[in-house]
């Protein structure tokens, strides 16, 4: 089973079903009212506060669109110049008047120039959520993803310094350190005998060896003369 996105082309129908899902843009948000004009173009669609009292805008459209940037910080003007009045028309409601009120966009897809428009902002809270309406079989429902939410900056802690005052500890004593104890002698063993040294017999000679005899060459004989008789 897939899920099918479902277009949503009313305003005013958009408005109701974000109505009925605050809780997923934040918990706490109260509706006060709803598509106030605020001038000849522009109208604030929701008005809430939160937990804390302070007023917040959702400005809402079909489709992507950069003029509901102008069109929400036109709003956010005007509910900052009258705070007050609103907080004395709808007294039944904690509104904070001193804290400035802060503005939420959705819309299905923004532009990189709102992105960067809304994140180089000083001064001015705004956050951007995009909507899908989804249809899972027989069910419908809403689905609002924050793409970009403010975070305040953290002050930094202001560090106390603290100087420690350096305790003076006293010198310590040096303890009475035990003399050397002397070492008593102890007397010494009895040598045993000095044994007498052996005689040492002088280890006889080799025998002599016999010289080796030559061979004995033959001995030649000298041919006998004879004699011539006369």
């Amino acid at each position: 089973m897939s899920i099918e996105k479902i277009s949503v082309e009313s305003r005013q129908e958009l408005e109701q079903m974000i109505t009925n899902e605050i809780n997923q843009i934040e918990k706490g948000l109260t509706v006060i009212c709803s598509n106030v004009p605020i001038n000849e173009r522009a109208a604030l669609d929701i008005l809430c506060h939160d937990t804390n009292g302070q007023l917040v805008i959702l400005q809402v459209d079909v489709k992507e669109d950069d003029i509901m940037l102008l069109h929400g910080i036109q709003s956010l003007d005007y509910v900052d110049k009258f705070k007050s009045f609103l907080k004395a028309t709808y007294n039944k409601h904690k509104i904070d008047d001193k804290e400035k009120p802060r503005l939420i966009l959705i819309a299905p897809s923004f532009s990189d120039a709102v992105r960067r428009a809304v994140e180089g902002m000083k001064g001015i809270r705004i956050d951007l959520y995009e909507w899908e309406y989804l249809k899972l079989g027989d069910h419908k429902g809403l689905r609002l993803q924050p793409i970009f939410t403010w975070k305040p900056m953290e002050k930094p802690k202001e560090e106390k310094s603290v100087e420690k005052k350096r305790e003076v500890k006293p010198p310590k004593k040096k303890e009475h350190e035990p003399e050397p104890s002397e070492k008593k002698e102890e007397p010494e063993s009895p040598k045993p005998p000095m044994e007498p040294p052996k005689e040492e017999f002088p280890a006889p000679p080799p025998p002599a060896e016999k010289p080796k005899e030559e061979p004995s060459m033959p001995h030649k004989e000298e041919p006998k003369r004879k004699l011539k008789l006369f």
